[in-house]
Formats: C-alpha cells, structure tokens, sequence
C-alpha cells in the first residue's frame, strides 16, 4: 500500500505516506465548493506532473554530471467542462543562468523530462504544454 487517505469533513482529505509518514491535506477548489485553502487533488495532479519531470531529468542530468540544482518549475492548470477535468496543464521550466549547456544536452534532458512516467500516465486528450526557459 502507498498511501492512506482520511476525509476531514468540509470538503477536506488528508493523505499519508506510508513509508515516510508525510502529510498532505487537500481543499476543494473556490470555483467548486471548497475554499481553496490548500492544494486541491487536481492541483495535485499537475503538481505530480511537473515534479515528476523534473524528477526523470534530475536522475538523466546526474548521469550526464550536470547540476541542475535551482531549477524552477511554474505550473498553470486550466480546468475544462462537461464533464469537470483537467484540461490543460502548462509547465514552464526556468533554468539558472549559470547552466551553460549544449543543444544536444537541453533535447536530451528535454526528452527525459516528456517521457517521464506521469505525462505517460495522463490522458492523451489532457493537453501538456511544456516551456524549457533555457
């Protein structure tokens, strides 16, 4: 089992990691309910995504002996309707302007970053829109 997961009450979860103990409580989003007082599960989903590549690139740029350390990630989630989802996740990395790499290393960990196993996992019609602010 990986995790556990306790309603709260007024549209509130809270998810604990079985093998560290960690927490995460979860809201309803304002525009559903909630008040938007803490990451709801589809900010979640588009968090998971964004941390995920940057995940798969981290271990790819560790093989390739490059530091990507102070790298930022910004990620927009648009909702769509009927039914309710997500849309559209917009991830736009920010790279730290003393990473100094060849083109043939920003498409090789651009590439590990695309195939990471999160984007394989979301629905094809869930549009990712990747930025690499090199």
């Amino acid at each position: 089992m990986t995790s556990e997961i306790i309603y709260k009450g007024e549209l509130r979860t809270e998810a604990r990691h079985l093998q560290s103990a960690t927490i995460i409580e979860t809201d309803a989003p304002v525009d559903n309910q909630g008040k938007g007082e803490r990451f709801s599960p589809t900010d979640l989903v588009a968090t998971a995504l964004g941390s995920c590549m940057l995940t798969i690139m981290g271990i790819k740029a560790r093989d390739m002996q490059i530091d990507l350390a102070g790298t930022q990630i910004a990620i927009t989630k648009i909702m769509a309707a009927d039914p309710r989802r997500i849309g559209e996740i917009q991830v736009a990395f920010t790279f730290p302007a003393s990473l100094q790499l060849s083109d043939k290393d920003k498409t090789i960990l651009e590439n590990a970053a695309r195939h990471c196993p999160v984007a394989k996992t979301l629905h094809p019609d869930l549009v990712q829109s990747i930025s690499f602010g090199w």
